[in-house]
Order: C-alpha cells, then sequence, then structure tokens
C-alpha cells in the first residue's frame, strides 16, 4: 500500500513531534504542498571550482593567519579552519548525539518543543518560523541556550547534553581568539572582562538535522538568511549542502565539508559593530534526496540586554556610522518574527 500523508500535517510534524524526520520515515514519495517553495527561493546559480578560504590555524599568532581571517571577514563573510584547536573526538562525539537525539520516539523530543519545554531555553522544533512562513522549510531542530552549567544539566535532552556542553567548551578558546583578531583589526585592543560580555556575552546551540527529501529540489532545507550572532562556529558533517552568497551577490557557492575542520562565519551583530567592514552574509542549507545531514552550529552572542552599534573605536577616525544603535534582544526578536528573508533584518538598524 502506498504511504498516505497525515491527515493534519501541523498536528503530525509539529503537536505530536514527529518532526519532518516523521514524514521521511513514512516513505512519501512526493513533497506535501506545504513545503514546495516559490519557484525564487529554489533557483540557485552554484558556482563550480571556488571556494570560501581555509585557514590552517596551527600558527595561529602568526600576522600571516591574523590578516588570512580578517581579509576572510571582510570580502568572504565566511571560512573554514583547519588545526583549530577543538579535539577531533568532541566534533565526532556532538554529532554522533545529534543523531541519537533525534532516534528517540516523538513523545520524548516533543517533551522540549515550545509547548512543552520546562525551560524557554530549550527548544525542539520544525522549520523555522511556521506561523510566518509561506513554505516551510525541511529541517528539524533542538536549540539550547547556554544559561549555566547546572540548567544545562537539569533541562538539556540526556542523549545529548554533555556532548553538547562539552562542544561548546573546547570551542571557547578557538572562539576568543579569532574574536580578538578581528577586534584588533577594529582597533579594540584586546577582549578584557569590560567588553567581554558584548562580543561573547551569550551563546546557543543547535543540533540540527536535515532527513531525505523527497522531491528535494523543490524545497529548501533552511531559507536564506544570515544570522544574527557576533561569530557562528558551525560543524557539519561529510554530507554537504551549504551554499553561500559568492562576494559578486548573485551566484552561490557550495562549502565543501572538510573532515575535522569549523566553518566560521561573522554575524549581524559583529557587522553593524564594524560599521560594515566585516560582512554576514546570507547563506541557505539545500535539501538532499539521498542522504540524511546533521550540523551543530554555535551561536556566539552579545547578551541580549546589551546594546549593539557601530563600536567607538571604529568611528574614531571621523567614519560615519551607517547604522544606529539597538537593544540586542529586540534585533532578535525582529528576525524571529518573520520568516528567513535574506538580509532583512540588518536593513532594518541601517540608517
Amino acid at each position: 500500500m502506498a504511504p498516505t500523508m497525515p491527515s493534519d500535517l501541523t498536528e503530525f510534524v509539529i503537536v505530536e513531534g514527529n518532526g519532518v524526520k516523521g514524514l521521511s520515515e513514512i516513505g512519501l514519495k512526493s513533497l506535501p504542498r506545504e513545503y514546495i517553495q516559490p519557484l525564487e527561493e529554489r533557483m540557485m546559480n552554484v558556482v563550480g571550482g571556488d571556494s570560501i578560504p581555509i585557514i590552517d590555524m596551527s600558527n595561529w599568532d602568526d600576522q600571516k593567519v591574523e590578516d588570512e581571517i580578517c581579509d576572510a571577514a571582510e570580502k568572504w563573510g565566511f571560512f573554514q579552519v583547519i588545526n583549530h584547536g577543538v579535539p577531533l573526538h568532541v566534533l565526532e562525539k556532538v554529532k554522533d548525539a545529534t543523531h541519537r537525539f533525534y532516534e528517540m520516539e516523538a513523545e520524548e523530543k516533543v517533551k522540549y518543543s515550545k509547548e512543552n519545554s520546562a525551560s524557554k531555553h530549550v527548544r525542539y522544533g520544525s522549520s523555522f518560523s511556521p506561523e510566518s512562513e509561506k513554505a516551510l522549510e525541511w529541517k528539524d531542530y533542538l536549540s539550547l541556550f547556554y544559561v549555566s552549567d547546572h540548567e544545562a544539566a537539569t533541562m538539556w535532552p540526556p542523549p545529548c547534553r554533555d556532548e553538547a556542553l562539552e562542544y561548546m567548551k573546547r570551542s571557547e578558546i578557538l572562539i576568543k581568539r579569532l574574536l580578538n583578531v578581528l577586534l584588533k583589526r577594529l582597533n579594540v585592543s584586546e577582549i578584557d572582562e569590560k567588553n567581554e560580555a558584548l562580543f561573547m556575552g551569550s551563546k546557543r546551540i543547535n543540533l540540527n538535522y536535515y532527513p531525505i527529501c523527497p522531491n528535494h529540489d523543490l524545497t529548501v532545507a533552511i531559507g536564506r538568511h544570515s544570522d544574527v550572532s557576533t561569530l557562528t562556529v558551525l560543524l557539519q558533517d561529510e554530507i554537504g549542502g551549504l551554499h553561500v552568497r559568492a562576494p559578486n551577490h548573485h551566484d552561490w557557492i557550495h562549502v565543501s565539508p572538510i573532515s575535522g575542520a569549523l566553518v566560521i562565519n561573522i554575524g549581524d551583530a559583529l557587522q553593524v559593530m564594524s560599521n560594515g567592514r566585516y560582512k554576514s552574509i546570507e547563506h541557505r542549507v539545500s535539501a538532499n534526496g539521498s542522504k540524511t545531514r546533521v550540523s551543530v552550529p554555535i551561536f556566539v552572542n552579545p547578551r541580549p540586554s546589551d546594546v549593539i552599534g557601530p563600536l567607538p573605536q571604529v568611528l574614531a577616525n571621523g567614519e560615519q556610522a551607517m547604522y544606529k544603535n539597538v537593544v540586542y534582544s529586540d534585533y532578535v526578536k525582529y528576525f524571529f518574527r518573520k520568516p528567513h528573508d535574506g538580509k532583512m533584518t540588518v536593513e532594518y538598524v541601517k540608517i
């Protein structure tokens, strides 16, 4: 008998917690219409042979490496780092833990949904913003906002809790190094106790799951957007599917997975603070018709209560501010209230 579509898609995917993983496992032969994206969101001219910079961080205090990092942040907004100091077994374990979480029964996963979660900092869901999207995205996610070790220990799902926390902690040195290098070019001498909160005062880790998708070319796993973070540190598996906007602003470049590498990208907060010098670039993830993919981004952010705007050190030489000051939590709320729409959130704070 041919697999049948659940009569109420929202009930099945969201309310019961089956996610798109549940839809994929029914063995549907065609994509539900709710996931069919407008043609302009599916069209993508991918440039072959071009790639974002790959930076070897084994000599991270070498001036040449520092220049490569800052140049990549200015031109591309994205780069991959190898020999970055985060142990490879930590990366493997968090990928395994991501699969383990999604292998749980729907009734276990749904305990962490927006409606049921015991903590507002722990969210399991599907797509991006189902209530505002014209077409849904083919992705399930678990989003964990870090408040304290104690909250993580008691509130994060046991199948992935320790591995997610370990990955976040072991990436701290890398994050600080990258930010210190990037800020030096902005005339900020270094991250200290006074300014640390503004650049890296809060963190969120997502465990993303992209199951096999029927008619995968009719939808997207994640639509065009830029991150609202200061920096994003992304671990992707070997499947691939992440595309970033090329410097010509028209074409797309596939970020080919490199074993053991981490993908770093500039977020909107750092674009605003650098007064546009560093670029937070549009990116998207394509759906896959033959393989399931996972990715684990760490979003490094200001604290929600911080005000972001062009840094005084950047404007000290008389440069005109391109962005207004905004409370970071207001910026984030604006982003989450609408579907993925490219760079429209940054436009919202332009002067």
